[in-house]
């Protein structure tokens, strides 16, 4: 069962500034817009399904791999050690993936939970089950704020800094080649913490401020010249502030670093869309165009639906799921330099919204349902809206 990856963003009522900023700048958006004769698509047109993602017959369903690579992408899931020895899990992942992702095995605080030898077992057995079926992986992640040990806290600024260098050099030289692309820095923005250039906080930023991104990137380059090396980033699908924020500070660190040479191959962007929150699909595409047009690649990396905002019937959640999943990326994939699309895992049973620590989120207690394929590895409505999505972007 997945972990809770992150911390729990506060809600937009009464929550961080950046969220209560959202409706200046969603009417600024929506002129915006207007004028290019667009309008903004919302949760609620989502979940009326303007244009609803039709159901497969049953039994002519294709794999998502086979769909995307139709599309010209790469889909794929994040993966933990279930992936590997649940026998109907690891047929899951065989038929239905191009391209892995490491779900916890390759974070800092799993790989070097003390000062002693890094744990490897967990990753080593994920990177040999891709490589024995022939399927792409991506490392996530080598630095981030969140979650470091203390242990790490506790050093000083200097050895902080020797201490990304050794983890870079040794992680990705141990998986030069068979790990295709890293995400080298995770989330490193959060305007709630305040800090200069809205950057998070945490034992990396603290210790070397804004320039511990150039220095993973360049480090990562050394160790594996031919990885792709990527940032990965949360939120920016969100339209109200704190998500128009983060793809403005985005898009200035891309510039940054591009200026200085700074070597970086792709964007990734988490998409765990949040119905409860205002949505801004035609924004965010524009966003990707922008992203599209600084060279880089674009990869969705977490796709998944937190259906807290749904009701509990199965079928009208499950609509709804889809309907919101078929909104974004009908925007999403219309952007060509979008290249990868991943779930965050592809079953409902190992989600992290699965996690026993969130089961009291629902009044109704109703079990999460974010996934294309159900408990018992089923597909469900939102494998329909996400092969509908690739099949429109081959048309």
């Amino acid at each position: 069962m997945a972990s809770i990856k992150r911390p729990w963003p506060r809600p937009g009522p009464g929550g961080d500034v950046f969220s209560r900023m959202s409706v200046g700048a969603l009417t600024r958006r929506s002129a915006i817009a207007l004028l290019a004769g667009c309008s903004v698509l919302s949760t609620a047109r989502a979940m009326r399904g303007g244009e609803p993602p039709a159901p497969r017959r049953s039994g002519a369903r294709d794999s998502l791999a086979a769909l995307a690579e139709r599309s010209g992408l790469l889909f794929g899931a994040s993966i933990g050690r279930n992936g590997v020895e649940e026998p109907g899990y690891r047929d899951l992942y065989i038929a239905q993936t191009r391209v892995l992702t490491s779900d916890l095995a390759l974070k800092f605080e799993v790989l070097r939970p003390d000062p002693g030898a890094p744990h490897y077992g967990e990753a080593d057995l994920l990177v040999d089950f891709a490589a024995k079926q022939g399927k792409k992986f991506r490392g996530h992640n080598l630095i981030w704020n969140e979650n470091c040990p203390a242990w790490v806290k506790a050093l000083s600024p200097g050895d902080i800094g020797a201490l990304l260098d050794r983890h870079i050099d040794e992680t990705v030289g141990r998986y030069a080649g068979r790990v295709h692309m890293w995400d080298v820095v995770n989330e490193p923005f959060w305007p709630d913490h305040r800090a200069p250039g809205f950057f998070r906080k945490g034992p990396w930023f603290d210790a070397l401020g804004p320039d511990y991104v150039a220095r993973a990137l360049r480090r990562a380059a050394r160790a594996d010249p031919k990885a792709k090396l990527v940032i990965n980033e949360a939120f920016t699908e969100r339209g109200d502030g704190l998500g128009l924020e983060i793809r403005r500070r985005l898009l200035r660190l891309i510039d940054d670093l591009q200026h200085a040479g700074v070597p970086l191959h792709a964007i990734g962007l988490e998409a765990h869309l949040q119905p409860q929150y205002p949505d801004d699909d035609l924004g965010f595409q524009v966003f990707l165009d922008e992203i599209a047009r600084r060279g880089l690649e674009i990869h969705i990396t977490e796709l998944d639906v937190d259906d807290l905002a749904f009701p509990a019937d199965i079928a009208t959640r499950d609509r709804a799921v889809a309907d919101r999943v078929f909104a974004f990326l009908s925007r999403a994939l219309a952007c060509p330099a979008v290249k990868v699309l991943e779930c965050w895992q592809l079953s409902d049973r190992h989600s992290w919204y699965a996690d026993p620590s969130l089961a009291d989120r629902r009044a109704d207690r109703a079990a999460a349902r974010p996934l294309p394929f159900d408990r018992d590895y089923r597909p469900k409505p939102m494998y329909d809206a996400i092969a509908r999505a690739l099949d429109a972007r081959v048309a």
